[in-house]
């Protein structure tokens, strides 16, 4: 089960052409655009990784920007063929809400660093909640 992961550039999208047409999976990574994953994906890329936090980095939404490469992704017919399925990986993800968009949007898969994986647990309300639980158990324990 190998994966090749390449940038998106000429010579990459000339590799995966070849890799795809050997039945060789590749994952098309730092995409920023929907003419870059549309380029990725007719190569025979098997993967289209955007990146979303890198966007919000320099001030602009890329929850917005995985939004679009997803419906034009979507707008085609990659997945009926049997040899050429496509699946967006969201990457660069860093909150919460980027793991809730893109499940949002329909990307097939995300990358969450354990950082923010551990951010997806919390909830000021599920804190409370917690706290109540402790302090009803801590009457329980006294009555007896």
């Amino acid at each position: 089960n190998i994966v090749v992961k390449l940038p998106i550039c000429a010579e990459s999208l000339a590799a995966t052409h070849q890799l795809a047409s050997e039945g060789i999976r590749v994952n098309m990574t730092l995409i920023f655009s929907a003419p870059q994953a549309l380029l990725a994906a007719n190569a025979g890329a098997r993967y289209i990784s955007p990146f979303v936090g890198r966007f919000d980095d320099i001030g602009e939404d890329g929850i917005e920007q995985l939004g679009t490469v997803v419906s034009c992704i979507e707008n085609y017919a990659w997945d009926k063929n049997v040899d050429h399925t496509v699946e967006i990986i969201t990457a660069s993800v860093r909150t919460p809400n980027h793991v809730t968009q893109a499940a949002l949007l329909g990307a097939d898969i995300a990358t969450v660093p354990f950082g923010a994986l551990k951010k997806c647990l919390k909830h000021p309300l599920t804190d409370a909640g917690l706290k109540s639980f402790e302090a009803d158990w801590e009457k329980v324990k006294a009555q007896q």
